[in-house]
């Protein structure tokens, strides 16, 4: 029996992976077999309607008869309703019971509701269609995450530690001591990865918002997470610790496409195409560029919490080819996650003539050619030189610092 639930985050700090591994305590308590890791699925970061940790949960547990059937929904129910925060206008939570195969169908679904924008009754005519059970609280947004975190292929995918406080620390400073998590990066990486952000002074693995989690360590196995978590040093209570199998860092959010004109908006993609305009710096710090191809052109952005990356941007020049990872906006402009430099094109400029004595010349005046403020030599009929420029780029791979890769973007340590 598989089990999904999403939607019950909220902006007060509560966390669907918490109410996910609360329930499976209870179930456990009560005699069920928790089979394999659970499940948190990251969807499709331009959902209109997303809650802050946009993901769903799923968990498959073993059932052996209907009145087993019927003690799971109960306890599951009865927890997302005691848990979520359901007086927040943005908590909508939805569960999914479903007994049977993960067809392709089911996968099919999953990877639509990570890739594109899903209403709910698209979800529950599907869940209709395929047997699931749904249960809906309030406007019961959650049942479309919660339906593809059920279905989500596992093709790539990494794992998370995810470890939570005592209630009576909710909302407090977390007390991680930081020189043990740069030792355990240090040590660990790149088995667990996006730990730290050195540059920018960013502790990656601990949530910057009132929620039940202490931190969380993301890596390639669950021994290596786990072994991860034993290396940090904390100075409060930790009332619960667990392993989550994820879909974070794998790119699945992304359409490799041919075509600029057939892009559209709140959707994410590979994309090839050539530099068109030098890139400028706007209002706020943001780094904008034009990506163009044969079929159209589309505006790439490089916003401020990128930091250093926007420097490497800023180097981009006209002609120069580029494969860009990212997604576009309710505005329409591609939000760079990463890009990577196909070919740098070579690009000019003008000088005054150079002197024999080794100095540029300047201009004698309209119509009066070139005179040496060296040497006083003249040149009348001189002509400016062509100049290659050199250029403080290579062919490659860039990407966003860790304080800003969002949750399913892959960091190029996993794509070497």
């Amino acid at each position: 029996m598989f089990i999904g639930i999403d939607d019950t985050d909220s902006k007060d700090g509560m966390c669907t992976t918490f109410i996910c591994s609360v329930i499976i305590d209870e179930l456990k308590h009560f005699g069920f077999n928790i089979l394999g890791y659970p499940r948190l699925i990251r969807l499709n970061p331009f959902a209109r309607f997303r809650t802050r940790g946009n993901g769903g949960l799923s968990f498959r547990l073993s059932v052996e008869s209907e009145e087993d059937i019927k003690k799971v929904k109960e306890i599951v129910l009865k927890k997302v309703e005691e848990l979520s925060e359901l007086q927040d206008e943005r908590t909508n939570p939805g569960v999914v019971f479903y007994q049977g195969e993960i067809t392709a169908e089911l996968r099919s679904y999953s990877m639509r509701v990570i890739r594109n924008i899903i209403t709910i009754e698209e979800a529950e005519e599907f869940a209709n269609k395929i047997g699931a059970e749904i249960f809906k609280f309030k406007k019961g947004r959650g049942i479309i995450g919660a339906l593809a975190a059920i279905g989500c292929p596992d093709t790539d995918k990494t794992y998370e530690l995810l470890a939570y406080r005592v209630p009576q620390n909710y909302g407090k400073e977390r007390r991680i001591d930081h020189e043990s998590v740069c030792q355990m990066n240090k040590a660990t990486y790149p088995e667990t990865f996006d730990n730290l952000d050195i540059d920018n002074c960013y502790v990656a693995i601990e949530p910057h918002t009132p929620c039940p989690i202490l931190y969380g360590i993301r890596g390639e196995s669950p021994d290596a997470v786990l072994n991860a978590g034993k290396m940090v040093k904390v100075y409060e209570e930790i009332a619960e610790a667990r392993v989550f199998e994820t879909n974070q860092h794998t790119d699945m959010h992304l359409i490799q496409i041919n075509k600029i004109s057939d892009m559209e908006k709140l959707k994410c993609y590979i994309i090839e195409g050539t530099v068109k305009d030098f890139p400028y710096t706007r209002e706020g710090g943001h780094v904008i560029f034009t990506l163009k191809d044969a079929s159209g052109e589309i505006p790439c952005a490089a916003y401020e919490p990128t930091k250093e990356f926007r420097d490497i941007v800023r180097e981009l020049a006209p002609g120069d080819k580029v494969r860009v990872y990212g997604g576009i906006g309710e505005k329409g402009t591609l939000n760079i996650e990463k890009f990577e430099i196909l070919e740098i094109a070579k690009i000019y400029e003008t000088k005054n003539p150079l002197c024999e004595c080794g100095k540029r010349m300047k201009s004698a005046g309209n119509g009066k050619g070139y005179k040496c403020p060296k040497c006083g030599t003249k040149l009348r009929d001189g002509t400016k030189d062509t100049i290659e420029v050199k250029r403080n780029i290579k062919k490659g791979f860039y990407e966003v610092p860790p304080s800003a890769r969002r949750h399913l973007s892959k960091p190029l340590v996993r794509m070497i």
